[in-house]
């Protein structure tokens, strides 16, 4: 059994360390030792399309001069810029990019200021004996026939 060892050395470096015509340690062996899939020492590197380029380049530019667009928006005004995206694309290439629309968010969680806030009244009582405090829960159960 081969144990799995925990390197902190990048990827890059740990492929270098592989030795594919080994004539005692396999290349799996070598590839579980170094914490690595074979596969990743198969595969080679793409390096990025030139419309990839073009489209980071192009969003970067709207970004800039509109920052509250969103992924729909930034999809529309490049496919009316000629550019064939969908907006899956758009979306990776936004958020790799860290670039997020800037708009006011939803404010569900503040409070109306005229709500009552009542006091909670078992603060610093220490329960010592039984039915000292009753407590009660709501709970929903989802029937055929509705909620009970």
């Amino acid at each position: 059994m081969v144990e799995k060892k925990v390197r902190t050395e990048p990827t890059g470096v740990r492929r270098g360390w592989i030795e594919p015509e080994h004539p005692t340690v396999s290349l799996v062996t070598q590839c579980q030792l170094l914490g690595l899939s074979r596969s990743g020492w198969y595969a080679t590197a793409v390096a990025e399309s030139v419309l990839n380029q073009e489209l980071r380049g192009r969003i970067d530019q709207e970004y800039t001069a509109h920052p509250f667009y969103g992924s729909r928006r930034m999809t529309t005004v490049l496919r009316r810029a000629g550019y064939p995206v969908n907006r899956n694309r758009v979306i990776r290439l936004m958020t790799e990019m860290g670039l997020q629309a800037i708009y006011p968010k939803p404010a569900t969680s503040t409070p109306h200021p005229d709500h009552q806030i009542y006091p909670y009244l078992l603060r610093g009582v220490i329960v010592t004996v039984p039915d000292q405090v009753w407590s009660t829960d709501i709970t929903y159960i989802h029937l055929p026939g509705g909620l009970l």
